[in-house]
């Protein structure tokens, strides 16, 4: 008897490379692997593997190149842009990281961290903190999310402004190849100028070259000080103004400098009824600064926001004068995420311009929205100092959500062309996946497909890893 059109004896196969405990082919066990954290997304799969060892991965790879399986790789599932889930249900494995979950190493001397691909990145971050260092990927998602996810999707977050992107943070990383064979990157080296590098080729390639198993990060000093201020001010173009002289003023000491349209202010609300907004402003301002103990950020800061007052770029400014007060600060922009989600499918984007241009693209994006799709609310916040808008948008509520998908694909269309437009970037921190790779796909030019599809063909010529994932269809590039 086949389960799911596998024969038993290619189940039998499965079982023996991860175990007994490593293989699910019911319905109800298989769920979770399925659908994505937005609720937007769900897909299918022959069986979901999870292996507990490297070795295992690679017998798994090996297995399913000899089998003509296709895999999904899966670390933990938050992306929103269907990476690890096979929405057209093409007869692939789910090949799930969390088994593979340890922390392998913390060099504080180093200020190196090896994990598992597995490991959760708020783990990560409380081992390093354990020895007094900081690993400053922050996410909102970091209590689920995966490391192995993280590199696989190039993460970004709260903290790109002072400490990049995943790419910036990794010093190396082990990978599964394609044809199981193990490539072991892993040399804890700062420098090291010896040809290509490699694990550049994997990292923000959403698993579609390799299945990483390992990585090597960076650690930093944790920080002794950190201020926060929550501003009110009275446009974007304020804001970005204000984040010009932030950068002069305040120098590298910057960590965060998140900017909320005030519409977004409600949506916190429906996470948390007791949010207060700190400020009455048309757009809000999170700064956040770090250092070590030996620099009085508080008087730079206040130095800082007393001048920006003075030229008129801040109407309102509020500090915080305890973490708790802080945490209560960074909830508003966390929550209005979650409410978003609650308040069930929109249109959601992660837009990447120049920062001068940021003004601009919300300005031409709320023009589109309320000329092409009234009653729709636009919702616009994001990490202003790196040039990255979430510009999302909301469905009149009542309205059928079939038709609400139906518009809300014309609504990201246009909006790509206003991004695309600016010379922007239609991912700026979430990736491509299943749910971008046609538009993806038509905006890159000859050349650039013609290096994509070079490099797929020679580390997975078989089209095995996340098909689908990228790359519009295994016709595209072959």
């Amino acid at each position: 008897m086949t389960v799911h059109g596998i024969p038993p004896e290619v189940l039998a196969a499965l079982a023996g490379a991860v175990g007994p405990m490593g293989v699910t082919v019911d319905a109800a066990g298989m769920t979770k692997y399925l659908g994505d954290w937005s609720g937007d997304h769900h897909g299918g799969a022959v069986a979901v593997l999870k292996p507990a060892s490297v070795t295992e991965v690679q017998a798994v790879v090996k297995l399913c190149g000899a089998l003509g399986l296709r895999i999904i790789p899966q670390g933990g599932n938050t992306g929103l842009v269907a990476g690890a889930v096979d929405i057209e249900a093409r007869g692939a494995v789910v090949v799930s990281l969390e088994r593979l979950n340890a922390i392998r190493l913390v060099d504080a001397g180093n200020f190196i961290l090896q994990a598992d691909a597995g490991c959760i990145l708020q783990h990560i971050k409380d081992a390093a903190e354990e020895q007094d260092c900081l690993f400053p990927l922050a996410l909102g998602a970091q209590g689920s999310c995966q490391i192995g996810g993280n590199a696989a999707s190039n993460a970004g977050g709260v903290n790109v402004l002072r400490y990049g992107m995943a790419r910036d943070l990794i010093l190396g990383l082990e990978v599964v190849l394609a044809d199981g064979e193990l490539w072991n990157g892993l040399s804890g080296l700062r420098k090291d100028n010896r040809g290509y590098d490699l694990k550049q080729l994997f990292i923000g390639s959403e698993g579609t070259l390799g299945i990483i198993t390992g990585v090597e990060v960076k650690l930093f000093p944790r920080p002794a000080r950190v201020e926060t201020a929550y501003l009110g001010v009275a446009s974007f173009e304020a804001a970005v103004a204000l984040f010009r002289e932030a950068r002069r003023g305040c120098s590298d000491l910057i960590s965060a400098f998140e900017i909320i349209g005030s519409e977004c202010i409600d949506l916190a609300r429906l996470i948390d009824a007791n949010i207060v907004a700190p400020v009455d402003a048309p757009v809000h301002v999170l700064i956040e600064l770090s250092s070590g103990g030996a620099v009085d950020l508080r008087a730079l800061l206040v130095e800082f926001l007393a001048d920006a007052m003075e030229k008129g770029l801040i109407t309102a400014a509020l500090f915080a004068e305890s973490g708790a007060q802080a945490k209560a600060f960074w909830a508003i922009r966390e929550g209005l995420v979650e409410g978003q989600a609650k308040r069930g499918y929109h249109v959601r984007t992660d837009l990447a311009v120049r920062i001068l241009d940021i003004p601009a693209l919300i300005d031409q994006a709320r023009r589109f929205v309320a000329l092409e799709h009234p009653g729709w609310l636009p919702q616009a916040y994001g990490h202003a100092g790196d040039g990255n808008i979430h510009f999302n948008v909301l469905p009149p509520l009542g309205l059928a959500e079939r038709d609400a998908r139906t518009a809300g694909a014309d609504i990201t269309a246009g909006l790509y062309q206003i991004v695309n437009s600016l010379g922007g970037s239609i991912s700026a921190e979430h990736g491509i996946g299943r749910t971008r790779h046609s538009a993806f796909w038509a905006g890159l030019a000859p050349p650039h497909r013609r290096l994509i599809t070079a490099l797929k063909n020679a580390l997975d010529p078989a089209g095995l890893m996340n098909p689908g994932c990228l790359f519009p269809s295994m016709e595209t590039f072959s």
